[in-house]
């Protein structure tokens, strides 16, 4: 067993409840007293489906056509019709030409008509435009309408299943490259714990992000779209990252680590960033994933520029900046002082704006370069105890909507990952009836795994999400706070 699996193996037996009532008399016993009965979730491994079973595409026009023929060319089984009483692995609800309310009732009812055929951690995808760039009331009314409809979905369904979203920005086909890399994240086992969630598509993105290739016609049921053959290289959807070097800084341990070991099983060669003091954690980090280790303080006014000097010592390149490394020193507001506040805002934000201007200052990393930073819940909805925290991580996000857009014009993309509560050493140490409590705060009813933020922030670092920017994707089973 791999250094990650062992780390693997532990976190999955922190939520002994989830395990209890997922099978036997645990299931029955929280069923009769109408306890939560939060599902195992179907997380992602290489070998793995992209869902379990057929796919059913909802909706008519020539963008559902084309989704439907994308889907194919990955080798899904796909519906346009329900069969009834046949188990769905997934429903995609493609809404990219509404014009009214009213016509959001034929698709929904329709989704609605399946929802009780759904397999175990099913997936439930719309594909439709934000209400900003509507140019009628009407318009924008119905697209707002989808953002409701899917919140709400996602809070009734059930076993693990999950309902989420791609937006299609500056009329972008509903086929694009940025929008299918989009929808293979919301379908895959890479978005475990992401619910009630939208990822906006704001450019085509790559010609090589989604497969055209032929589909063999037995794969396909006879209540399946043909599909149509294209020319367009297949992405390697399990080595995304190959011949990619990327930097994770705070990567000696917890989420840090699990993004590091995350992004090395995609293909990148990872340089992992921590203090001196969490050196031995960080060589161990290192050591399993064949990377290299850099002890350095990330508040140092040089650390955008030594990271830069040894990736392009070592590598010759680098194309993915990770900016996870974080603290807390939670006080309330009244008594709280300038070292708490001061020393929160230093890491958590101002390095971030420091070394990206290092970053951008770099053509050669600014061209198609990837930066990703981790958020918070807490920088959405506030927590008590955290103004300073909520700050930096509200302050993360405000950073990364105003670079996009400096990126943009080189290819390069910024995202941020705002995790909920995560299963880490630090939420192991939260007294019992309190940890309990916020693990079941969310529409999953569990507590997510260090490998949900990873597998969100390796979507991001991706070539198919060269037209995903300026997203704050929250991996939080939809928590019942913020949005």
């Amino acid at each position: 067993m791999t250094a990650q699996n062992k780390s693997s193996a532990v976190r999955e037996k922190a939520d002994k409840y989830t395990e209890f009532v997922s099978s036997g008399f645990g299931k029955d016993l929280a069923k009769r007293l109408g306890l939560p009965q939060p599902a195992i979730l179907r997380r992602y491994s290489p070998a793995a489906p992209l869902v379990d079973g057929p796919i059913l595409v909802v909706g008519q026009g020539a963008g559902a056509d084309a989704v439907a023929r994308a889907l194919l060319s990955w080798h899904q089984d796909v519906r346009r019709h329900a069969t009834p009483k046949e188990k769905l692995g997934a429903v995609v609800a493609v809404l990219d030409e509404l014009a009214h309310p009213e016509e959001l009732s034929a698709p929904m009812l329709t989704v609605g008509a399946v929802l009780r055929d759904l397999h175990k951690n099913a997936r439930v995808v719309s594909i439709s435009r934000p209400a900003t760039t509507a140019d009628t009331p009407a318009v924008a009314a119905a697209r707002n309408g989808v953002d409701g409809i899917v919140r709400s979905l996602a809070k009734e369904l059930r076993a693990g299943a999950t309902a989420n979203g791609v937006l299609l920005a500056n009329d972008i086909a509903a086929d694009s490259p940025s929008a299918m890399a989009s929808l293979r994240f919301f379908l895959s086992g890479r978005s475990a714990f992401v619910d009630g969630q939208f990822l906006t598509a704001s450019t085509a993105g790559s010609t090589e992000s989604v497969s055209t290739e032929s589909v063999p016609t037995e794969s396909v049921s006879a209540e399946s779209v043909s599909a149509e053959s294209g020319s367009a290289e297949a992405v390697d959807w399990e080595k995304p990252l190959a011949g990619n070097v990327a930097v994770v800084t705070g990567a000696a341990r917890g989420i840090g680590a699990a993004i590091a070991r995350t992004l090395s099983r995609d293909g990148a060669t990872v340089i992992v960033v921590d203090v001196p003091a969490a050196g031995d954690h960080l060589a161990e980090v290192a050591n399993d994933i064949a990377g290299t280790a850099m002890q350095l303080d990330i508040t140092a006014e040089n650390a955008g520029a030594r990271i830069l000097e040894l990736a392009m010592e070592r590598y010759g390149r680098l194309d993915v900046v990770v900016h996870n490394a974080g603290i807390t020193r939670d006080k309330l507001l009244a008594n709280m002082d300038a070292a708490k506040w001061n020393s929160v805002i230093a890491v958590n934000i101002a390095s971030q704006l420091r070394m990206n201007e290092a970053f951008l200052a770099n053509t050669d990393f600014a061209t198609n370069g990837r930066i990703i930073s981790v958020a918070s819940t807490s920088g959405i909805a506030g927590n008590r105890g955290q103004t300073n925290y909520a700050a930096s991580k509200a302050g993360v996000m405000g950073m990364v909507r105003a670079t996009a857009p400096l990126l943009a014009v080189h290819g390069g993309t910024v995202n941020a990952v705002a995790p909920g509560f995560i299963e880490t050493d630090m939420t192991a140490k939260i007294p019992f009836a309190t940890r309990e409590v916020a693990r079941r705060l969310n529409s999953l009813q569990q507590g997510g795994k260090p490998s949900d933020v990873a597998e969100a922030i390796a979507f991001f670092a991706a070539p198919a999400a060269a037209g995903v920017t300026a997203n704050v994707l929250r991996v939080c089973g939809q928590n019942l706070v913020g949005q």
